[in-house]
């Protein structure tokens, strides 16, 4: 429809409902009695979480990696020269069990990425390291990861993922217990 420059536009309809705002309708229906309102946040950062392990999964598949690999070597990597860590380290690097982190560490060490070794400064411990090869794979990888993270941003005003970036790490540190060591 053309508008004559004297002629207001119709105004807009409500914007659709996304998925939460659908369930939020639902249960505040189902539910009265409940407040849902933190559903409105809980239920989008979960949802937007799904959503960005979608976008994020495939640059690891394009280097041979799944995500739990990913973050082994991007561990090692941040680790600076000699590019090491302990198994239990790394585990604790990467939040995962240390039945969990074997299994990666054996997958990685297969294909040639990471190698296992005695530790130069205790004789007695085990490191893992990275390989040149996973040196080469992690820093491809990383480097293409963060223009897809740069891209997923981009859906943002800087100023609103200033401000996101402000509110999440608020609150993280409300809810998270302190990491010890700093790390």
């Amino acid at each position: 429809m053309k508008h004559d420059k004297h002629q207001r536009p119709e105004e807009p309809g409500p914007a659709p409902l996304d998925h939460v705002a659908r369930i939020q309708a639902d249960w505040s229906r189902e539910r009265p009695d409940l407040d849902v309102s933190p559903q409105g946040v809980i239920g989008r950062l979960h949802r937007i979480g799904v959503l960005l392990t979608d976008r994020l999964t495939p640059v690891y598949r394009r280097h041979g990696l799944g995500e739990g690999e990913f973050d082994v070597l991007a561990a090692l990597r941040r680790a600076g020269e000699p590019y090491e860590r302990a198994p239990g380290e790394l585990a604790a690097h990467t939040m995962v069990t240390t039945g969990a982190m074997t299994k990666r560490i054996d997958r990685l060490e297969r294909d040639g990425l990471v190698a296992r070794r005695r530790s130069a400064a205790d004789g007695r411990g085990r490191v893992v390291a990275l390989t040149p090869v996973g040196r080469e794979v992690i820093d491809r990888a990383f480097a293409e990861h963060m223009r897809n993270e740069r891209a997923l941003l981009d859906d943002l005003a800087p100023q609103e993922a200033a401000l996101l970036e402000e509110l999440l790490t608020t609150w993280l540190a409300r809810i998270e217990p302190p990491v010890e060591g700093g790390a």
